[in-house]
């Protein structure tokens, strides 16, 4: 019988794009996109449920929020 490896967290790195925002997760084959920050981080939830076992699934799902800001003299 194989062994389950649990991990405790999962790290996305969300972007902000023209049409709204993009996850990708660190380490995983995860990739989710939404309109707002809201839908992402449910979109985020349901991609991590729908990827891993139950037995498997992190408990945490942390977002690391790159944005850029252009800034003109």
């Amino acid at each position: 019988m194989q062994e389950l490896t649990k991990i405790s967290e999962i790290i996305f790195l969300v972007e902000e794009t023209d049409d709204g925002y993009t996850a990708r997760a660190l380490g995983h084959s995860i990739f989710t996109q939404a309109d707002t920050l809201e839908e992402l981080r449910e979109m985020v939830k349901d991609a991590v449920e729908c990827h891993f076992d139950e037995e498997e699934r992190p408990k945490i799902i942390r977002l690391h929020i790159v944005r850029q800001e252009v800034l003109t003299l």
